[in-house]
C-alpha cells in the first residue's frame, strides 16, 4: 500500500502463500490501529480499497528496512517439511 490505494486481490497478489483469510485478519487488525483507511467504493460492482493512513505512512522507513532485510535473509521454500 506504500505506492498508493490497492484492492484486496492486488494485495494478495503481493505476498507469495498469503491466504484471503489471513490478509482479512491483518488488514482488519491495521485498520484497528489506524493504520490503515479501508474504502468502500460504490458499484456495481461494489469495490474496497485500502490505503496507508498518515500514521501507516509514517511507517515506510521502517517497512523498507524490514523488506530490505527479508530479501537478504529469508528464503520462502515451497515445502517446508524438511
Amino acid at each position: 500500500m506504500l505506492p498508493g490505494p490497492q484492492g484486496f486481490n492486488e494485495l494478495l497478489t503481493t505476498v507469495p502463500g498469503l491466504s484471503d483469510r489471513l490478509l482479512t485478519e491483518r488488514l482488519r487488525e491495521l485498520e484497528a490501529e489506524g493504520l490503515v483507511r479501508r474504502q468502500v467504493i460504490p458499484g456495481p460492482p461494489v469495490r474496497v480499497r485500502y490505503e496507508m493512513t498518515e500514521a501507516g505512512t509514517d511507517l515506510e522507513p521502517v517497512i523498507r528496512a524490514l523488506g530490505k532485510w527479508a530479501d537478504r535473509w529469508i528464503t520462502i521454500k515451497s515445502d517446508r517439511r524438511g
